[in-house]
């Protein structure tokens, strides 16, 4: 079963990238949203442009701050029928540099969160007999580059997670997800690091949204557990 057009999406990990193109499909399509991102200045101008959207200033990787948030959510809003999370703490560095507060943040962030969220929202889940969770990893879930010693080990247990639960929960009417980015995400910080790259060179966060709006409507007869999302010319 797909999910409803009112059933209420979190979105988890809200900037100016994939999660404002997240918040803003899924709110195109008719859902309820919620915003949550650490500060309320990142939550805010989404607020103002999507009628009806409520944001939430959360720490994912804080046990304390997942709880109050979703008790929030639930109290203002309903239950949760869709959670797309796009929290992630991009540390990157070598294992000769790598700080051991970077490895736990990223940890943290991509993992440790990722459960939290996810358990706040699979009681009412189960109860309704259908929901989607979407994870948005990285290729680095896959292999450990040289300069991703905190960063490929986090999204590598996001992976693991995210598969341990769609075999639990697949079985529950739950569809649990992993959309694998394999690119540069078009955000103003990438264009001003890699001016020279043309339009086609990075990833568009609409488009990385839509595929995640178009898991939630799958059938499920065939559902999608991976789904990988890359540039046409990016080399893999």
């Amino acid at each position: 079963m797909a999910t409803t057009r009112a059933d209420v999406a979190v979105i988890a990990g809200v900037g100016p990238g994939n999660g404002a193109a997240l918040a803003r499909r899924f709110a195109a399509a008719g859902h309820p949203v919620a915003l949550l991102a650490r500060s309320h200045e990142s939550l805010a101008p989404l607020e103002r442009e999507i009628a009806g959207a409520r944001g939430y200033p959360c720490d994912v990787g804080s046990a304390e701050d997942v709880t109050r948030t979703f008790a929030a959510i639930h109290a203002d809003m309903g239950d949760v029928g869709v959670l797309i999370h796009n929290a992630g703490a991009g540390r990157f560095g070598g294992i000769e540099s790598v700080t051991p507060a970077d490895f736990e943040q990223a940890w943290r962030t991509n993992a440790y969160g990722a459960l939290l969220c996810a358990q706040q929202v699979i009681p009412a889940m189960k109860a309704a007999g259908h929901g989607a969770i979407v994870y948005v990893g990285a290729t680095a879930s896959r292999r450990g580059g040289p300069n991703s010693a905190a960063f490929a080990p986090a999204k590598a247990a996001q992976r693991a997670l995210a598969e341990s639960m769609a075999r639990s929960l697949w079985p529950a009417g739950i569809h649990v997800c992993l959309i694998v980015v394999d690119g540069i995400v078009d955000l103003p910080r990438t264009r001003a690091a890699m001016p020279d790259q043309p339009d086609e060179f990075f990833i568009q966060p609409a488009a990385v949204a839509d595929i995640a709006y178009q898991l939630t409507r799958q059938h499920r007869s065939a559902w999608s557990f991976e789904v990988e999302a890359r540039p046409f010319g990016e080399r893999w």
